[in-house]
Parts: C-alpha cells; structure tokens; sequence
C-alpha cells in the first residue's frame, strides 16, 4: 500500500529540496526587478538553489568528512537564504506570504542539516593521539 504524500510535508529531502528550488524560482520571476531588487534577487537564487546541488553532492559523497562538510554548506546556503529572502520581503512587501513560505522552508532545511550534521559528527571516530 502507497502513502498519498498530497497532505503531508514527508518527502525524499533530495525531493523536497529540489521543490524548494523550483518554488524559490518561481517566486523570483513574479517580484519586481529594478536596480535595488535585481542583485538581491540574484544572489537569492543563487543561495537558494545552491540549497539542493550541495545536498546532491553531499548524497554521493566519498567519505564521512566529505558529507559532514557538503550537508554543512547546504546549512550555511539554507541560512544566506533566509537573510535575501528577509529582505527581499522589506522591498516587495506585496510578495511577503509568497517569500514567508520560502522562509519557514528554509528554516526547517537549515534545522534539518543541522541535525544531521550533529547525528553524523556523533558517529566519527575520535583517532588517538
């Protein structure tokens, strides 16, 4: 028996943050482009999506370190992002519900990460001095 997901939030996290991707850009084509919001909304994207490729990479990665460091700049891009996405609400006051779901997603990937790093980092053994 399958789980009809269209009510729940539990999703593959390689899913979920591709849709937050998806989501983020979408948002981004409907606010206002003008010299301030322009650049704002560049680096928005570019921490946003980033988000999902470090995850990605993370997910193959070669080594625990590896993974632990992927998944903590997936933390950190989760974190700028929330940053652009404040303001940008400041800005585009009329996109704050649309830019205010993106913050919430964005906070629970960045407490997410931040779980598994500290589940990941309770696993790797301490080498003798």
């Amino acid at each position: 028996m399958t789980k009809d997901n269209t009510d729940s939030k539990t999703y593959d996290l390689a899913d979920r943050t591709f849709k937050f991707s998806q989501d983020l850009l979408k948002c981004c084509r409907k606010l206002r482009q003008d010299h301030i919001t322009k650049p704002v909304i560049s680096q928005l994207i570019r921490s946003g999506t980033s988000i999902g490729a470090n995850y990605s990479e993370a997910d193959s990665a070669n080594s625990k370190k590896d993974f632990i460091n992927k998944i903590s700049i997936s933390k950190k891009e989760a974190n700028e992002t929330k940053y652009w996405l404040k303001l940008m609400t400041e800005f585009t006051p009329e996109h704050t519900v649309d830019l205010q779901v993106l913050f919430r997603e964005a906070q629970e990937l960045h407490l997410i990460f931040s779980a598994i790093i500290r589940k990941a980092s309770n696993k790797i053994p301490v080498s003798n001095v």
